[in-house]
């Protein structure tokens, strides 16, 4: 049996070598904005979990738990389906009872940003809670402790930002702030894993982080998320919430780990009633597989490769572009060494073209653009008749929908590739300046 596993092994590597042999024609091929960057022990690592048929969250799922964890230093990692599970779950734990007195509570405002993906939002919005939006700084696209702060009122009870493109906010400050004003804080960093801000990691100074491992992100599982916490209570609530809701903290196929399965009475339950069956809290199965942590494990060992990867083309991106009339270069924020996303650029709406003709320009010779998310969300239909607040104005955050784009830098992008990518849009800018 194990030589005939060995056997099918070996030809998925030869497979995949035989798969593996790119070419670049400029113009023809197509450039994405981002990708997943895979290899053979990728391939054989979600072969070999499908030949043991670990289809359900197990042995691989424990471990990549652990050494996700334990890549940022804290004590627990929840992964989950996606990352979009991953805040809804990290959101949704700070309603729970445990919490007593410091739990957020329907009504309770949660100050957030207006200008990003809608499912940072969106857990606020599920949870009967209200939005409270900010601004941006363009440059580094990030909002600011300044504004996060003049935001705060007398129901505000968190703080839930992610960290744009790669590209951190001043999450010292602002996590500082919260604890200042007895605030909880999540940072999404499903953009930025592998960032750091005054040399720690991004995801590692709020009560909870997420991370998203979508292919287009730092490492991949194909779909998949996580929640990572230092605090065990939340750790122990994120884990009943995403595994139904259950009381039960027994891993699958693992019973009476409390040694007190028929011997409890919680609720108005009858004194014994199966603890695995019994709820303390309103949750989700939101689990991930074996498959997708098995694939998790060998991405993991690259991380760092990857960083690096990404913040040499964006660097190359950044020289080859600079100085171009009509352009807005995106900026670091000052004391951080980002694990880029993507380059963001903004067009001066006093150029003498537009974001749509270079983005059609930059389509159609194959290069793949994409907008800052979802601009402006208030101005989107989904949020019409969605409960919330506005602290200033959302100047910058309405520049960001009408003028700005970005494009990938992606450790599968060759330095030959983003050269192409700054060519045509400097060509482009060259010829209608």
């Amino acid at each position: 049996m194990d030589d005939t596993k060995a056997h099918i092994l070996d030809l998925v590597r030869k497979y995949h070598v035989e798969r593996s042999r790119p070419g670049f024609s400029p113009g023809e091929t197509q450039l994405l904005a981002s990708g997943a960057t895979l290899d053979e022990e990728d391939r054989v690592a979600l072969v070999e979990a499908a030949l043991e048929m670990r289809i359900a969250a197990g042995v691989s799922s424990q471990r990549f738990e652990r050494e996700f964890a334990r890549y940022f230093g804290l004590r627990k990692a929840h992964l989950t389906n996606s990352g979009s599970s991953a805040n809804l779950l990290a959101l949704s734990a700070l309603t729970s009872p445990l919490l007593e007195e410091h739990r957020l509570r329907p009504g309770d405002e949660v100050v957030t940003v207006a200008a990003g993906f809608p499912t940072t939002v969106n857990p606020i919005v599920n949870n009967g809670m209200v939005p409270v939006f900010v601004d941006i700084e363009l440059g580094t696209y990030n909002t600011t402790p300044e504004r996060v702060e003049a935001a705060i009122g007398p129901r505000t009870k968190a703080i839930m930002i992610a960290h744009s493109l790669g590209n951190p906010y001043a999450v010292e400050e602002m996590a500082q702030l919260a604890q200042d004003r007895g605030l909880f804080l999540v940072e999404d960093n499903c953009d930025a894993v592998g960032t750091t801000y005054k040399g720690r990691l991004t995801g590692t100074f709020g009560d909870l982080a997420t991370t998203s491992f979508y292919p287009a992100h730092h490492i991949t599982t194909g779909e998949g998320g996580c929640v990572t916490t230092d605090n065990l209570a939340l750790a122990r609530i994120v884990e009943s919430m995403r595994d139904w809701g259950r009381d039960c903290w027994c891993e699958p196929g693992q019973d009476n780990k409390c040694l007190k399965r028929f011997d409890q009475q919680l609720g108005t339950l009858p004194h014994g009633y199966d603890h695995k069956y019994i709820f303390s809290h309103v949750g989700y199965n939101l689990k991930s597989t074996d498959l997708q942590a098995a694939l998790g494990l060998t991405q993991l060992r690259r991380i760092g490769e990857f960083g690096e990867a990404r913040r040499r083309n964006w660097v190359r991106m950044r020289a080859a572009l600079d100085g171009l009339p009509g352009l807005w270069m995106p900026e670091p924020t000052p004391g951080s060494d980002p694990s880029w996303f993507g380059f963001v650029i903004t067009v001066d709406p006093e150029a003498n073209y537009t974001r749509r003709a270079l983005t059609d320009h930059l389509e159609a010779n194959r290069i793949s653009t994409r907008r800052f998310f979802g601009g402006n969300l208030t101005r989107h239909p989904a949020y019409v008749d969605v409960e919330h607040r506005v602290s200033g104005t959302l100047e910058n955050s309405d520049t960001v929908t009408e003028h700005t784009f970005w494009v990938g830098v992606y450790p599968s992008l060759t330095a030959e590739m983003i050269d192409h990518i700054a060519t045509t849009i400097k060509d482009f800018v060259v010829a209608n300046a």
